[in-house]
């Protein structure tokens, strides 16, 4: 079983192509921490921005808030999930490195600027790291999604 957790993502658009992506590569759950913007408004109607972007995969595929995502990510550790962290670290490794452990795996996703925090990091089994080559610093996060979880989960 696969799973995304998005650590305080600031841009409805970001969380709803993420859905679309993790629909295409099978993701079953989506856990929204922090600040990151769910399917739903606060009166709990449905976001249209956001639909515009899932196009449908927000009814596809699981999600659940959870406030904190330190505490998301010790449950699931508990849960015997392996933490894979998107970021760029000290301690990160090439994404194309890391291998499909034969449990279940978790993706950390962190905000677009401040990225992952260093106590949720520091939770993680293991921080992977796409290459630049250019001249800029990352990847939207979409993207970085995108390409770690069709490498890693082999779809």
């Amino acid at each position: 079983m696969a799973v995304a957790v998005l650590d305080n993502l600031r841009s409805v658009y970001n969380v709803g192509s993420i859905f679309r992506t993790a629909n295409a590569v099978g993701i079953e759950k989506i856990y929204l921490c922090g600040t990151t913007p769910t399917p739903l408004d606060k009166k709990g109607e449905r976001r249209k921005d956001f639909a515009k972007v899932a196009l449908g995969a927000e009814d596809t595929v699981a999600w659940e808030y959870i406030e904190s995502t330190f505490e998301c990510v010790k449950k699931l550790k508990k849960e015997n999930h392996y933490i894979i962290a998107l970021e760029q670290d000290e301690k990160s490794v090439d994404y194309k490195k890391v291998e499909m452990p034969a449990r279940g795996i978790a993706f950390l996703i962190g905000n677009e600027v401040d990225g992952i925090t260093k106590d949720v990091l520091a939770e993680s089994d293991v921080i992977a790291e796409i290459p630049m080559l250019g001249t800029k610093e990352s990847l939207n996060v979409t993207i970085a999604f995108g390409i770690a979880v069709y490498r890693i989960l082999g779809a």
